[in-house]
């Protein structure tokens, strides 16, 4: 059974970087793993998230993203840096999937900014915001300051390097689990004749 790899970018731009990190990620996992990867864009989910928060009901569309982050047998998040910690955007989102979700689920946290003095929010902001919800988060996390751009060292070393090394240990982790199982139709129609069968009562 193949696995499933699914991204979440909170990036606010189009190109954006954050996005592009979240894809050099996945890509990297995939290479590992061979796994089929979704990508969750949160800018185009903006006001379905502020919706569901205010009525506790998420649109189709949202609730399909959801679905594709928590049935997924890894994750890549990945979150620019505003103001010391990850955006409102990317907490939002996390706030409206159900508690108990991601519990177990192997995660790698990833960040952006323009500065690397930033780099620390992935270990007082993201990581705890993981291990709060049990998630399964990789040592190795991943922080690309507008420097690390087609630089081939950056301030904590080649950011190919860091890339490689984190989806590594995400796909290493991954393989030692086996594959989600495939969505059922929960709302398939059963006759009632054939319910009663089932339960071995004949009309």
């Amino acid at each position: 059974m193949s696995r499933t790899l699914a991204v979440v970018s909170a990036g606010l731009s189009s190109p954006s970087s954050t996005r592009l990190l979240g894809d050099r990620l996945a890509q990297a996992t995939a290479r590992e793993i061979g796994a089929a990867v979704t990508v969750v864009e949160l800018r185009d989910l903006a006001g379905d998230i502020a919706n569901n928060l205010v009525t506790g009901f998420p649109s189709p569309k949202l609730g399909d993203a959801i679905d594709a982050v928590t049935r997924a047998d890894g994750l890549i998040v990945v979150t620019p840096i505003f103001n010391a910690s990850y955006s409102g955007l990317f907490k939002s989102f996390f706030d409206v999937i159900e508690a108990g979700s991601l519990q177990g689920k192997p995660v790698l946290i990833a960040a952006t900014a323009g500065t690397a003095r930033h780099s620390l929010a992935l270990e007082f902001a993201l990581r705890p915001l993981f291990a709060y919800l049990r998630a399964d988060v990789v040592p190795t996390a991943v922080f690309a300051a507008s420097a690390d751009w087609g630089a081939s060292d950056g301030p904590d070393g080649d950011l190919t390097a860091r890339i490689d090394r984190a989806a590594g240990e995400l796909a290493a982790v991954m393989a030692g689990r086996p594959a989600a199982a495939p969505e059922t139709d929960a709302d398939e129609f059963v006759p009632f004749e054939a319910q009663l069968a089932r339960l071995g009562i004949t009309s």
